[in-house]
């Protein structure tokens, strides 16, 4: 049985652990963190929890300093990962990052986009963790710095084009929508129902800190430096995510012969579906499942392809992800705790 952490164990990624990890038959949750709810005790937070699945929750540096179990779960800002992923390390745990404390290889990279790293010689262990593309790295991995929601769909629907003579691949044009728990639980005007909840808007633009993480990744599958043209929006759901991406012709191609280089290159995935033609992601139909969903289209008339990737930021954006890294990284069947169908409708 693998005894596990969850660090922000009462926000929305660390709930959607809990929800993933409570049903998986090798893992127990033996404690978490919280800042509202230290002290107490996690049904108190989440009534709906069993005695069974039931946990105590702690300040961060109270757990920190009792942590003595295999595996710990950061779903932590941005910012506040980085010392704790150090501590446990050191205390021989493994470390699953949810922030973006881990993810850029380059401090300097991640200093002009977050600021100031607090740890930086944990850069150097991180593996980025899409299990799609770095499998076998993440296997012998003791730092695993799990991807944004953003660059999930972004990679997992551009990592098979990168290399093709057909595409000019060096500066995709992306524009995603996400839903509004991407924002994270804390309350702020930004993100409250009367401010979102018929409006639909831009956000980040220019700025948004997953553009050198999509950067970065495209890169090392490319080979060269790969820019990105990034523009997400925020929508008024709860949850799920869409992704679709622009990629200018260099050659004559079809939508065919694209649907089955990315059909080849997913053949043994579990968590991802390439759709028939005139078929498109709808987060209706991957909510609360660790699925991707992507289509392909050539639009000849301009010359351009269009990538569609949709998944559920909460899951396969985030904690879904997560539990697949972890079980890879202790030698479980990676699927194991993540093949439950999708919530539709």
């Amino acid at each position: 049985m693998v005894r596990v952490l969850i660090f922000g164990a009462t926000g929305y990624t660390g709930i959607e652990l809990i929800r993933l990890l409570s049903g998986h038959p090798d893992v127990r949750i033996v404690g978490g963190t919280s800042r509202d709810w230290a002290g107490r005790r996690a049904s108190d937070a989440l009534p709906y929890l069993s005695r069974k699945q039931d946990f105590p929750l702690l300040s961060i540096a109270d757990m920190t300093e009792k942590a003595g179990e295999d595996l710990a779960f950061l779903a932590l800002p941005h910012g506040q990962s980085a010392l704790t992923a150090e501590t446990l390390l050191e205390a021989g745990l493994k470390v699953i990052d949810l922030s973006a404390d881990s993810r850029l290889n380059d401090v300097t990279v991640y200093q002009k986009w977050y600021g100031e790293h607090q740890a930086p010689n944990i850069l150097e262990k991180a593996v980025y963790g899409l299990p799609e593309i770095h499998r076998s790295l993440i296997k012998k991995a003791d730092l695993v710095a799990n991807p944004g929601c953003y660059p999930t769909t972004v990679l997992l629907g551009l990592a098979p084009l990168m290399n093709l003579k057909e595409l000019d691949t060096d500066c995709p044009i992306v524009d995603s929508k996400s839903g509004v728990s991407g924002a994270g639980r804390g309350a702020k005007l930004t993100t409250s129902f009367c401010e979102v909840g018929e409006g639909f808007k831009p956000y980040g633009v220019l700025r948004h800190r997953h553009i050198p993480e999509m950067e970065q990744e495209l890169t090392r599958l490319g080979g060269r430096t790969i820019k990105v043209r990034f523009t997400p929006h925020l929508i008024p759901v709860s949850r799920g995510m869409v992704s679709t991406m622009y990629i200018p012709m260099r050659d004559d191609t079809s939508g065919s012969a694209l649907r089955e280089i990315i059909t080849g290159y997913y053949e043994k995935e579990t968590f991802v579906r390439v759709l028939p033609a005139g078929v498109y992601p709808d987060t209706e139909r991957i909510k609360g499942s660790n699925q991707c969903h992507i289509a392909v289209e050539v639009d000849e008339r301009t010359g351009w392809v269009i990538i569609m990737s949709a998944i559920d930021n909460l899951v396969k954006g985030a904690s879904g992800n997560a539990v697949q890294n972890m079980n890879l990284m202790v030698g479980l069947e990676e699927t194991t705790g993540l093949t439950g169908l999708p919530i539709f409708p």
